[in-house]
């Protein structure tokens, strides 16, 4: 594994995140040379034991959120990661090019885990099959067996050896530790076996016997063992490195989210240039379609701003001047010139990443079960290979016995069916969540799929489709309601504004091709007039008395939360048109769905209370369940109290307003529809857009996590229950081969079944 080079701790500086609380200060490590959850939680433990120190190391991003008190310095935080076997830097500075990440690096890493694994796999094939079928034990076979073996114990399994060694020499064992002892004991035995004992001679067989009696072992190879136990472990640790590469991705997904160049003005020039130069005080002009580039006030000019991608309000925000504007949302209407108040990491987008941060660092806690089992296992099993070999000296039994005996513990010990019981179950239930429309990152999500007992569902493009729509049309009494919607339709037609685009959208699927409007005038939070077919048309506001059939439409649908347009022409009301962001057809299926497994819906939004309320009911969920008219920062604080309410929060979004709180969630499921920071910021990506199958997705998820529960329960099983005859010398070496291959086509067997995992919408 590469690791990032340590920073020199006489010149770090004390802080890289600024002051906390109570006097506290902050910074944050990359940390190197950590290879399973166990580690980060030693070094947890590590920095948590210095006096005024509260630290959380995240394995998956391998990062360290420090606060520190007076007295202790940042140095002083990496001299202790370094004495307890690792490295530990401040982040480096961010890239000039933001398209080329820190992170490139880890590509390479994968691909030297992948050749290790490749190699591994191709030369322990043959060695397994010829020690399990003795028909393919041609004459020095063995020596053939040796020479495909041994790169694979020297490199393949190098980097079990080296974290072993470095674990030792701080007093401390992992799965590494005994991975390494297990095949280096099996390597070793043989190289004993084949030059000074009885395996190295011509036509040596390894019979399939059946039988359980004492050897003395000189006869005996294990190099099927070293090289099987290698291939299977690093193939476990190839998939889940394969998974840990995501773990940065939401933060990217969000700082590239904003505008990469801005025109600003100079005099009476546009000057394009790049984002990192603008200056708060600058004046920069956006355009329909643009990004606004930084957050500002506006300046000069009217328009309809969409930041549904930040605040999930459906409905886009007529500004004008005076008004604050947001960074990385989009102009939607005219030119406007915005005044820049903030940039950089001061900006609501840059607060955002950090929130994503901070609320992935929460999850450092999490550890993958084998680990949380080897911290008792592997010391136990080291101990009891010691005690064979001891009590069998003493004994009288000979060198060669104990030491058979003793090797014998740490191979049945070795995790075979352990390396193949999280991998192969996480490969089938990911393969057919793929199939379903259900992307699982990796196993240590998993296991609060289980806990979850509540679940936040975001409205605007989760609940509903997040599309605006025409839902009703209200006419004044002998008026042709498609005749009038042809004529409103022609006029919004030429309008940029999402409404107006909802409105032209349903007037051409309802009444075929549109007429040009001439004498087109837009009128700033009015509406829009012209001629149509030589009828003078207004749609917008209503600015003269309505008919009580139109009036009480309009009245019915503010209150249920949607948008009414008035219609008029040739000087009269003709009909009120209802817009709304339309709820999905499967929502409240999904919602039931949901709660057939247990668990509380709760509505969340940025939207208004009338629409979030009008929607909750549609879709089945309790108007006391309903969190309206929340900013991003409110998303992750709903999230947090219901957590501290000793609730296990699920969360389903897809806008980067949900970014955060996805990250923060004990379970975070991201609708593929929606935005790249959504989708890497949660646990769970569901690529359709129906909700429906999020139940789904905890569904697979509970099944493959009860599934990799019961692979590690007949792994762990298996190995206690060979272990007494390993101790008592009485472990034929092919009936544990057997044991070993039968455990592993077991957990296997086990895994596939989940390929038979059924969706309840079809």
């Amino acid at each position: 594994m590469t690791t990032p080079p340590a920073a020199n701790p006489t010149t770090a500086p004390t802080a890289s995140a600024g002051p906390g609380t109570s006097g506290a200060a902050e910074a944050e490590l990359e940390i190197g040379g950590m290879t399973c959850a166990s580690c980060a939680a030693r070094i947890e433990k590590k920095l948590n034991r210095m006096d005024g120190v509260t630290a959380t190391v995240n394995y998956a991003t391998e990062r360290a959120k420090v606060s520190y008190g007076p007295g202790r310095t940042v140095a002083d935080l990496i001299a202790t990661v370094e004495a307890t076997g690792y490295t530990a830097a401040l982040p480096a500075p961010p890239a000039a090019e933001p398209d080329q990440p820190a992170s490139d690096q880890a590509p390479d890493e994968l691909a030297v885990l992948r050749q290790r694994l490749l190699t591994a796999t191709v030369l322990a094939v043959p060695v397994i099959a010829m020690a399990m079928v003795p028909a393919l034990q041609f004459r020095n076979w063995q020596w053939l067996s040796l020479t495909l073996t041994a790169p694979v114990v020297a490199y393949a399994a190098w980097p079990f050896h080296r974290a072993a060694w470095t674990n030792l020499r701080h007093g401390a064992a992992t799965m590494d530790t005994l991975i390494s002892m297990g095949t280096l004991a099996a390597f070793g035995w043989s190289l004993w076996a084949l030059f000074l004992g009885h395996a190295g001679m011509p036509g040596m067989k390894h019979p399939f016997e059946l039988s359980i009696s004492r050897t003395d072992g000189s006869g005996n190879i294990y190099l099927e063992a070293a090289a099987g136990v290698t291939a299977f472990i690093l193939a476990g640790r190839y998939f889940e490195a394969r998974s840990k590469r995501r773990a940065g991705a939401a933060l990217r997904a969000l700082l590239h989210l904003g505008a990469k160049d801005v025109a600003v003005l100079r005099g009476d020039r546009e000057v394009r240039l790049p984002i990192a130069e603008l200056a708060v005080g600058d004046r920069f002009v956006v355009r329909p379609g643009e990004k606004i580039a930084t957050d500002g006030v506006v300046a000069d000019g009217t328009s309809a701003v969409d930041a549904s991608m930040l605040t999930g309000e459906s409905v886009p925000v007529e500004v004008a001047p005076g008004d604050p504007v947001t960074g990385a949302t989009v102009n939607a209407g005219g030119r406007i010139v915005v005044e820049a108040t903030r940039i950089g990491a001061d900006t609501q987008l840059a607060r955002m990443a950090r929130l994503v941060e901070e609320a992935q660092n929460g999850k450092a806690a999490a550890q993958r079960l084998a680990d949380r089992i080897s911290a008792v296992f592997v010391p136990a099993v080291i101990t009891l290979a010691l005690a064979t070999l001891g009590f069998w000296l003493f004994a009288g039994a000979g060198a060669t016995a104990a030491f058979t005996a003793a090797v014998a513990v740490l191979i049945i010990a070795c995790p075979c069916a352990l390396g193949l019981a999280t991998p192969t179950a996480l490969m089938v239930g990911t393969g057919r969540g793929a199939q379903l429309g259900i992307l699982i990152k990796g196993p240590e999500v998993l296991e609060t799929t289980r806990k979850v007992d509540t679940i936040v569902l975001d409205k605007t493009g989760t609940v509903t489709s997040g599309v605006m729509a025409l839902t009703d049309i209200v006419t004044a009494d002998g008026e042709d309601a498609d005749r009038t919607l042809r004529l409103a339709g022609a006029l919004e037609h030429a309008a940029e504004h999402p409404i107006a685009k909802a409105i032209a959208r349903a007037a051409e699927e309802r009444t075929g091709p549109l007429p040009t409007p001439t004498g087109f005038t837009a009128v700033p939070g009015v509406g829009v007039r012209g001629v149509v077919d030589g009828h003078t048309v207004s749609v917008g506001r209503a600015d003269i008395r309505l008919p009580a059939e139109l009036r009480d439409a309009k009245e019915r649908a503010e209150a249920a939360g949607r948008t009414a347009v008035v219609v008029t022409h040739d000087g009269g009301p003709r009909a009120v048109l209802v817009v709304a962001d339309t709820v999905r057809p499967t929502s409240a299926e999904a919602v039931q769905r949901l709660r057939d497994l247990g668990l509380t819906p709760v509505l969340l939004t940025g939207d208004n209370q009338r629409a979030a309320r009008a929607v909750a009911a549609e879709v089945g969920i309790a108007a006391d369940q309903v969190i309206a008219e929340v900013m991003p920062e409110d998303k992750v604080e709903v999230v947090r109290r219901l957590q501290r309410e000793g609730r296990s929060v699920a969360m389903v979004g897809d806008g980067v307003n949900d970014a955060a709180a996805l990250a923060q969630a004990d379970l975070g499921l991201a609708m593929g529809t929606g935005t790249d920071a959504a989708i890497e910021a949660g646990d769970l990506t569901l690529v359709r857009g129906d909700l429906r199958v999020a139940a789904d997705a905890i569904r697979l998820a509970r099944r493959t996590l009860g599934t990799i529960k019961a692979n590690l329960c007949w792994a762990f099983g298996y190995n206690v229950a060979a272990l007494p005859l390993a101790a008592a010398g009485l472990l034929n070496p092919m009936i544990a081969g057997a044991a070993m291959a039968f455990s592993s086509v077991f957990v296997v067997g086990n895994s596939l079944r989940l390929r038979n995992f059924q969706p309840t919408n079809r």
